[in-house]
């Protein structure tokens, strides 16, 4: 796709939230006004810090009141057509992006934003062609952008909840993207796992788990000029790939163009695989998939690789993996697949 092409429109919605509409070529109109009442946007959100466990926890007593699984003729996601108005006051759309009107982080707490990914309330992003993946990705990648200015923001997660077994409220398909006030444990962990190997070897931690999963080609799921995709050596879900540009970057704002046009097809190959996974009566695959950024404003920045994380709480046909005592309590994951399984049965399922 040619970004050049692309055209952003930046409005508002009646309560002041913003709204950004990206489409794939100029043209079109999107200039449509939200014509329904409602008050000024107002939402409270509180940051404490457990000094226990050194981490902090959000918090959003707001988000009790959000839609929770509407019919389809009430989804506030589709397009405004006729009297029945939603979040998108226009009445067709490629992309959309505005601020979530329940956030679980707002104003001086960070920022949260829903992504629309496409107009069609029945369809998933495996059902998208590979040039309205492009525009997603244009549009996490201007966002990542975007948040980077926001003073608040230390740190920016794209990802998307998919199916009910993981808890959507909305089942039109759509991601939302995180500005979080703070570094996120797991990635402050990982960034102090990689301060050390560094000093300590003088190389990167994230190459060397790249180069080695790589060399031993067991559970590597796909591979192309310029992407990597893997089930990590120590996974922690039944069926979890990693996803690396083959050329290291700290966040989506630095991938090269020869990247961005060659992941539209690896992305959408991963998801179509994980649909098929469990048979063609298991339906589709409940997942989570997320985008991994390096944090604004930290020296170790330059040393962090920008990868993707997708994967299923489902562990066979009609078999969820819990978190119960191990996991939830005690934070150890234990694994019901071991990864060259998972990674195995990937490749068995890959488009013919």
């Amino acid at each position: 796709m040619d970004e050049g092409r692309m055209k952003k429109t930046v409005t508002e919605l009646a309560d002041g939230r913003e709204l950004i509409y990206f489409d794939s070529r100029p043209g079109g109109s999107r200039d449509a006004p939200d014509r329904r009442r409602l008050p000024r946007a107002v939402s409270s959100s509180e940051v404490r810090l457990d000094r226990l466990q050194g981490e902090r926890v959000g918090y959003a007593a707001h988000r009790q009141q959000r839609t929770h699984l509407p019919p389809a003729d009430q989804c506030p996601l589709c397009p405004s057509r006729g009297e029945r108005l939603s979040e998108i006051p226009a009445q067709s759309y490629q992309v959309a992006v505005f601020e979530n009107r329940f956030p679980s982080f707002s104003h001086d707490t960070g920022r949260c934003e829903v992504v629309c990914f496409t107009e069609r309330h029945e369809a998933s992003f495996a059902d998208l062609t590979e040039e309205q993946a492009a525009l997603v990705l244009h549009a996490w990648t201007d966002r990542t952008a975007g948040l980077a200015r926001h003073p608040a923001v230390r740190e920016v997660y794209c990802f998307e909840n998919r199916g009910r077994e993981i808890g959507v409220t909305l089942a039109h398909p759509h991601g939302q993207i995180y500005g979080y006030p703070f570094v996120t444990p797991r990635t402050g962990r990982a960034l102090r796992s990689a301060a050390a190997h560094r000093e300590h070897t003088g190389t990167s931690l994230f190459d060397e788990l790249v180069a080695q999963e790589r060399e031993n080609g067991s559970r590597v799921v796909l591979e192309t000029a310029h992407w990597i995709a893997f089930v990590p050596f120590a996974a922690r879900w039944p069926y979890e790939v990693h996803l690396y540009p083959a050329r290291r970057v700290a966040d989506l704002t630095e991938l090269d163009d020869p990247a961005r046009a060659e992941f539209p097809g690896v992305y959408l190959e991963l998801l179509r695989r994980f649909d098929r996974l469990f048979g063609p009566d298991a339906g589709p695959t409940p997942y989570i998939s997320g985008w991994h950024q390096a944090p604004f404003g930290i020296e170790e920045r330059a040393d962090w690789a920008l990868h993707l994380e997708l994967f299923t709480i489902r562990r066979g046909p009609g078999k969820l993996k819990y978190l119960a005592g191990s996991e939830s309590g005690a934070n150890v994951f234990v694994n019901d697949v071991l990864p060259e399984a998972a990674a195995r049965r990937l490749r068995e399922v890959a488009s013919a």
